[in-house]
């Protein structure tokens, strides 16, 4: 029995080492905002998000106030301010209107140093360098396709972090401006994610199948893998979504509700 109970505890700490964080956040003291949102999306101090419905909302003057348009997933950031709906069409926010953007995706991300970059239908992923999107539509769109596959995609200033199928978590390293493509190798980061998000300075915040939220420590430019997984606890019933900016955490909790929580 002390045998088994050994090789029990053995197994148990190489488990909990990879999948549990090594401290919890208390509650944070957050404002519960008036809204529904089922995605939600923050960047250059701009937050806005999709309803069910995907009907477009921008928060304006403390309020998500509806524009038009229909989308089923929203991004802002240094790269703009994109979308797609439910065909896969991808648009971008200029001038009070939605332009469609060549390509198709089933999410997009603006929150990379002016690059933008998404995931497919078929899970397969792909980047646009800044000159492309910048002087888009005078110019060509070439899009660069990405080797591996994963269902979510998000960029940061230097690094771009997904998630697959399976919940496995992935970074892509020395991504740039005029480099979106990085090093070309996604490393997998221990843990299981069903999205994760990057903000603009970098930092990564996630949520796990079963509603819980974390966010990856140690994160730094000289060491963008950080150091490991940190649980937080914002919604009482379970997170949905979860975006950064300006040192703000903007959750979408299961129930629909949306927080805002200083950090």
């Amino acid at each position: 029995m002390k045998v088994y109970q050994s090789i029990f505890l053995l197994f148990s700490c190489q488990f909990f080492t990879i999948w549990i964080p090594l401290s919890v956040f208390s509650a944070l003291d957050c404002t519960v905002m008036s809204s529904n949102l089922k995605q939600i999306d923050t960047g250059l101090g701009s937050v806005l998000g999709v309803k069910n419905q995907n009907e477009v909302f921008v928060l304006l003057d403390n309020v998500f106030t509806k524009i038009s348009g229909s989308l089923k997933h929203f991004s802002v950031g240094p790269a703009g301010q994109l979308g797609v709906n439910v065909a896969n069409n991808i648009f971008k926010y200029q001038s009070g209107s939605f332009v469609q953007f060549p390509g198709l995706l089933k999410q997009v991300d603006a929150g990379g140093d002016q690059i933008i970059a998404g995931v497919n239908m078929n899970d397969d992923i792909f980047c646009l360098n800044m000159d492309a999107n910048n002087k888009w539509p005078s110019s060509n769109t070439p899009w660069f396709q990405l080797n591996g596959k994963l269902k979510y995609y998000s960029c940061g200033p230097y690094s771009c972090w997904g998630v697959n199928g399976n919940d496995q978590i992935y970074i892509l390293r020395n991504v740039s401006n005029n480099v979106c493509s990085g090093s070309g190798e996604f490393m997998n980061i221990p843990g299981l994610l069903s999205m994760v998000e990057v903000a603009t300075d970098g930092s990564v915040f996630g949520v796990n199948y079963q509603g819980n939220l974390y966010q990856r420590i140690g994160v730094t430019r000289s060491n963008p893998v950080g150091t490991d997984w940190q649980s937080m606890a914002v919604c009482p019933n379970g997170h949905k979504h979860v975006s950064f900016d300006l040192g703000v955490l903007w959750v979408d909790c299961v129930d629909g509700s949306i927080r805002k929580c200083p950090l």
